[in-house]
């Protein structure tokens, strides 16, 4: 296989130099996914007859084949030592756990990881790439997320870090996380725009296909992913149901009653199957839809609370407390 990016030309006026950081066993689309989304941004530069914005570089163990996951090889340009001297963003990818074992134990990898991390201006990861970055001391007291199957288990192995379970990524200062897989594309997208605007960002996102901003918003709650986990358990019509549903009135006692279960029997369930009580999973659905509508539209908040099932604008913003911000201050930054 062709390398996967086009290496970075030393001394090139204008260009931004991303780097991705593979090894052995990484998740094909956690690499090939930012470098997709940089190179779109050359691509749409170059049909308007303007010069490109990224120079993208792949850096392994050493110059040569990479082997994926899925068994793909992909080529890096250089070891990890050799990356270009102007780098701006470092891309740092995710793999499975035995790979993802052998790359915490490499200490070379680790300590190359914090001697350049202060010479970017982005320290990006995807997926358990926020693993490396932990384990070189990079993100302690900061927030962080990574795929909803690891959040836990990031918390247990590094305490100091502030890990957020239902992020779809989260930006800290210079450093960016992202969850699993595809939500790269999330967070590339989410660059692009720093880098250059909305309009390039969104142009971007249509020619991918992409939401420039997954229905959720910024905060990106994945409730109904979570839910959907559950698709052949017994709540699995509730759950479908509760998606369209969540605006109306509703209590737990109608929640069982639906279910043909006991309101006793139904709590219990419905937090083995969810992870939540009933009660909590209504909010979080709530909550996402206040969050498009405060992204998305220039409705008053009263309107915003009541189209999201609220019951008042004052029990909305009870609900954005956990945030430490009101939504006001969550509209004017997103």
């Amino acid at each position: 296989m062709n390398s996967l990016c086009q290496a970075a030309s030393a001394g090139t006026t204008g260009l931004r130099t991303v780097a991705v950081v593979a090894y052995d066993g990484i998740e094909i689309l956690d690499a090939a996914g930012p470098v997709e989304v940089f190179e779109m941004v050359n691509r749409t530069l170059r049909e308007r007859g303007e010069p490109p914005a990224y120079a993208l570089t792949l850096l392994a163990g050493a110059a040569g084949p990479v082997t994926t996951a899925a068994g793909v090889r992909l080529v890096a340009d250089a070891a990890w030592e050799d990356a270009p001297a102007d780098l701006d963003t470092l891309v740092v990818v995710g793999s499975p756990d035995g790979p993802l074992a052998d790359a915490l134990a490499d200490r070379r990898l680790i300590a190359w990881l914090r001697q350049v991390a202060g010479q970017v201006r982005r320290l990006v990861s995807v997926c358990t790439g926020a693993f490396l970055l932990a384990e070189a001391g990079l993100l302690a007291g900061r927030r962080v997320t990574t795929h909803w199957l690891d959040v836990e288990r990031l918390g247990r192995a590094y305490p100091a870090l502030a890990v957020e379970p239902d992020a779809i990524y989260v930006r800290d200062g210079t450093v960016a996380t992202s969850a699993g897989v595809t939500t790269c594309l999330d967070l590339t997208l989410a660059l692009v725009e720093e880098d250059f605007g909305r309009e390039m960002a969104l142009a971007v996102a249509r020619r991918l296909v992409l939401f420039l901003k997954r229905p959720g918003g910024q905060a990106q709650y994945s409730t109904q992913l979570r839910a959907q986990a559950s698709v052949a358990g017994p709540l699995a019509p509730l759950l479908a149901w509760l998606g369209e549903q969540f605006r109306r009135p509703l209590t737990v006692e109608e929640l069982a009653a639906r279910a043909a279960m006991s309101p006793r029997n139904f709590a219990r369930v419905f937090a083995r199957e969810t992870g939540m009580p009933p009660a909590r999973y209504l909010e979080q659905l709530r909550f996402e839809q206040a969050v498009r509508l405060l992204e998305d539209s220039d409705y008053p908040l009263a309107r915003i609370a009541a189209e999201s099932g609220f019951a008042s604008a004052e029990q909305l913003r009870r609900a954005f407390r956990r945030l430490g911000v009101t939504p006001r201050a969550y509209r004017e930054r997103f």
